[in-house]
């Protein structure tokens, strides 16, 4: 997954729940929609607190990445993303490791359409990179892509 520009970095390593998320609120209020904050946390439960913040919010978490150790970057960015295509089919198989969901989703979508659309939900580490590499050698567009939670991953994936 890409990882955005931040215009702030604050690392709130060695504070405990619910210190990152309410960092984390004051600095996003500053920000112009569209700009990235980057929040650095080694509390567990931060990751639970900001994917259930930005459900309520009008923000996102656009990207994670484990930095070192137990620290975990958080790109957080002010307001929404475009809107996702609305799937015709969603496939969730979270749980299943690769290539499983790549091997699934050709089933899928070698039954649809032109111009439709198939939702991936999956939880393997591996999906990121193999649903990009893939789709680029297929007749096929990723036409969104968004994590939902830490580590789960939704692909918007458009037949061409």
């Amino acid at each position: 997954m890409t990882k955005p520009t931040p215009a702030i970095t604050l690392d709130l390593c060695g504070m405990s729940c619910p210190a990152p998320l309410l960092g984390a609120k004051q600095v996003i209020d500053d920000l112009r929609v569209g700009q990235v904050l980057l929040l650095i946390s080694d509390c567990p439960g931060t990751s639970d607190d900001l994917f259930a913040w930005v459900k309520y919010t009008d923000n996102q978490i656009a990207a994670t990445a484990r930095i070192s150790g137990k620290k975990t970057g958080y790109y957080i960015q002010k307001g929404k993303a475009t809107p996702h295509p609305r799937p015709h089919a969603v496939l969730d198989i979270r749980g299943v490791s690769c290539p499983g969901p790549i091997v699934e989703a050709k089933k899928l979508l070698d039954a649809m359409q032109p111009g439709e659309v198939l939702e991936l939900i999956s939880n393997c580490p591996g999906a990121p990179a193999d649903v990009k590499a893939w789709v680029k050698t297929k007749s096929l567009e990723l036409a969104a892509m968004h994590e939902s939670a830490r580590g789960e991953y939704h692909f918007y994936i458009r037949k061409k």
